[in-house]
């Protein structure tokens, strides 16, 4: 009697743990544990191309405007609403820091492709055409970056150094296989760009930024 009433009460601590299981209750199959508070998750892949969608309409836009560009304008062409734009960038200086981020990366990091794909001096004149193209992407950013970097709400970031960084390893190459001078300082030529992007006057032709650009590719040469 005593072995039947014990083997009775073993089934039902055994259905009692079958049903915790499957109704959510604890169970010793859940060995997961849960993730620790603050952990990030990963981006949804969805998440991250409205992203890239948001950041290259914005290149488009800020590089064509004269003035302020409305995000809304962005939100729309990128096929997102504003609420998705305000999600991932919740201010226009964190839209703006994001599209001159990936500019200034794309600008600085081209180097080692046009070096392997090109003879130094020809790999030169691409670099600074892709450069020139960095420079006209700020025109319809550059109060805002500039209020940014003067108030802290955007990070400075080393431009002048990158910029100078990418000449060098040209002009570096160049002078080895004598196609380009050895004797040039990589900081003067990106002062000779900063003054011809600088001195560009709003009635100038896209014809005259080439020859003043041609100009410092030939004093290159040696």
């Amino acid at each position: 009697m005593g072995a039947t009433l014990l083997v009775r009460e073993r089934k039902r601590r055994d259905l009692r743990n079958a049903d915790r299981s499957t109704t959510g209750g604890a169970s010793v199959l859940a060995s997961e544990e849960p993730a620790p508070p603050g952990a990030a998750r990963p981006a949804r892949a969805d998440a991250r191309r409205n992203r890239d969608k948001l950041i290259a309409v914005a290149r488009r836009a800020f590089a064509t405007a004269d003035g302020a560009v409305p995000l809304e304008g962005i939100a729309r062409e990128a096929g997102v609403g504003i609420g998705t734009l305000y999600r991932h960038f919740p201010t226009r200086e964190a839209l703006v820091e994001a599209v001159y981020a990936a500019e200034l990366d794309d600008v600085t990091t081209a180097v080692p492709v046009l070096l392997a794909r090109f003879p130094p001096e020809i790999a030169m004149r691409e670099w600074i055409q892709r450069y020139a193209g960095f420079v006209a992407a700020k025109r319809g950013m550059i109060d805002t970056l500039r209020a940014g970097w003067a108030s802290g709400r955007i990070a400075t970031p080393a431009t002048r150094e990158r910029i100078t960084a990418a000449i060098a390893a040209i002009l570096a190459e160049g002078a080895r296989t004598g196609s380009l001078r050895a004797d040039v300082d990589p900081d003067d030529v990106t002062s000779l760009l900063f003054g011809v992007f600088l001195s560009a006057e709003p009635g100038d032709t896209p014809e005259r930024a080439v020859r003043l650009l041609g100009l410092v590719i030939d004093s290159l040469r040696p």
